[in-house]
């Protein structure tokens, strides 16, 4: 299950994406206006920085923006930055695999075998899902519930 800190960081960088090439914006301002408390997001957007996903700048006028284009980022490397792996069990993680602790013999497991399906099922939507379609994604489901109510 994604985290709430996956799931504040991914929507911070939506907010960042529509902002992409308008120069950075204060945390204080995005955590506001994504109603995000300010301490969570600060670590988030570091983490994120130390990532090289977003770059900062000092000063007046400063603040976070992306570190490179938003069809460049993938969900997929947001969520195993903030979240760790996506592997529903350790012995199916391409990045964090470890033998399960109940399991004499994962190469004849059935868990593990369906398991490894399902990461493999999670990780090419998400390694092909970058920042810029979900941005248009939630562009187009806001401007549809807003003409839903303006009828």
């Amino acid at each position: 299950m994604m985290s709430s800190k996956a799931k504040y960081g991914i929507h911070a960088l939506i907010y960042l994406t529509r902002r992409y090439g308008k120069g950075p914006i204060l945390i204080a301002k995005m955590a506001e206006d994504k109603k995000i408390p300010k301490k969570f997001l600060e670590a988030i957007l570091l983490e994120l920085k130390n990532q090289g996903i977003l770059i900062s700048k000092k000063g007046k006028g400063g603040g976070y923006e992306l570190a490179k284009d938003p069809t460049a980022i993938k969900i997929g490397q947001v969520i195993r930055i903030l979240d760790g792996p996506i592997a529903p069990v350790p012995c199916v993680s391409q990045t964090a695999h470890r033998q399960c602790d109940e399991c004499p013999h994962e190469d004849i497991c059935a868990i593990s075998f369906v398991m490894k399906n399902v990461r493999e099922a999670i990780a090419n939507i998400l390694d092909k899902t970058s920042l810029a379609e979900l941005s248009k994604n939630e562009q187009r489901l806001s401007e549809s519930v807003t003409a839903s109510y303006n009828i």
